[in-house]
C-alpha cells in the first residue's frame, strides 16, 4: 500500500518549533495536506506526542511517536517507536543521558507540553536541545531495545549532519535508512540507494507551511504492507 509521509516534525515542545505548532494544528495540517501517516520528533523528547496521536486518530491519521535524539558527537538522528508506551520508555534513558541545563524561553524559545485540544498542561524545564552522552554507534541498539528505528536526520545538510561532523556512515552504526533533506539532488538519492539504504525524505518542520505538502514537495511514498507505526518501521528498519 502506497502512503504519503512526512516522519520528522516539531511540536511547540521543541524551543526552535512555532508555539502555532499544537497537537491540533500538526494533526489538522498533515491532513489537510494529504499525509497518510507523520512522526512527531521533538529534541529529545516524546513529551508532546500522545497529544498529536489522540488528535490524528480523531480524524484518521496514522501518527508515529518519536523523538530527534542529539549524539554526543552533535549529530541528529530521528528515533521512531511502535507504541507511546515504548516511546516514553527510551525517553527515560535519554532524560538520564542529558545535560542539566535549564531552558531560557526568552532565549532559546518556550516547551510547551499540550493536550491533544491544545492547552498547555506543563512547560519542560530542562532544556531540549543540547548534545545527550549517548554516542552515534549505540543509537541503533537503543532504539530496537524499545522495538524502534533510528536514521540519521538531514545527511545532505551540515547542521549536525552526520556525514559534515563525522564524514561518513559506517555499517557497524547499524543504519538502514538515511533522511535527507528537500534539497537533496537526485544524484544524492541515488547515491545512497545504491549503497543499500532505504531513503527518506522529510521536512524537519518547525512551522506548519513547512509540513510536506504538494506545494513545499517535501513529501514522498512509503510502500507498506499496514498503515501504521509498525509497518513504517518494518519498511525502515529492513535489510
Amino acid at each position: 500500500m502506497k502512503v504519503r509521509y512526512d516522519l520528522h516534525i516539531h511540536t511547540a515542545l521543541s524551543p526552535c518549533g512555532d508555539d502555532d505548532m499544537t497537537p491540533f494544528n500538526v494533526a489538522n495540517m498533515a491532513k489537510l495536506n494529504g499525509l497518510d501517516v507523520i512522526a512527531v520528533t521533538d529534541h529529545n523528547s516524546c513529551s508532546n506526542c500522545e497529544a498529536v496521536m489522540k488528535a490524528g486518530a480523531e480524524i484518521g491519521l496514522t501518527v508515529i511517536a518519536g523523538m530527534e535524539l542529539e549524539t554526543s558527537e552533535e549529530v541528529h538522528v530521528v528515533m521512531l517507536f511502535p507504541s507511546i508506551e515504548k516511546a516514553k520508555a527510551c525517553e527515560s534513558e535519554v532524560r538520564a543521558k542529558m545535560m542539566p541545563v535549564k531552558n531560557r524561553p526568552e532565549v532559546f524559545g518556550n516547551q510547551l507540553i499540550m493536550s491533544e485540544t491544545d492547552e498547555v498542561v506543563a512547560e519542560e524545564e530542562l532544556l531540549l536541545v543540547t548534545a545527550t552522552g549517548i554516542g552515534v554507534y549505540e543509537v541503533q541498539s537503543l532504539a530496537k531495545k524499545y522495538d524502534g528505528v533510528a536514521f540519521p536526520a538531514h545527511i545532505d545538510r551540515p547542521s549536525h549532519g552526520i556525514l559534515e561532523i563525522l564524514g561518513g556512515l559506517h555499517a557497524d552504526m547499524g543504519f538502514k535508512a538515511v533522511e535527507i533533506s528537500s534539497s537533496a539532488t537526485d544524484e544524492f538519492v541515488r547515491e545512497w540507494l545504491d549503497k543499500g539504504y532505504v531513503v527518506v525524505r522529510n521536512s524537519d518542520a518547525h512551522y506548519l507551511h513547512m509540513i510536506a505538502s504538494d506545494e513545499n514537495e517535501v513529501g514522498n511514498f512509503l510502500e507498506l504492507e499496514s498503515v501504521s507505526a509498525q509497518g513504517v518501521l518494518n519498511e525502515l528498519g529492513k535489510l
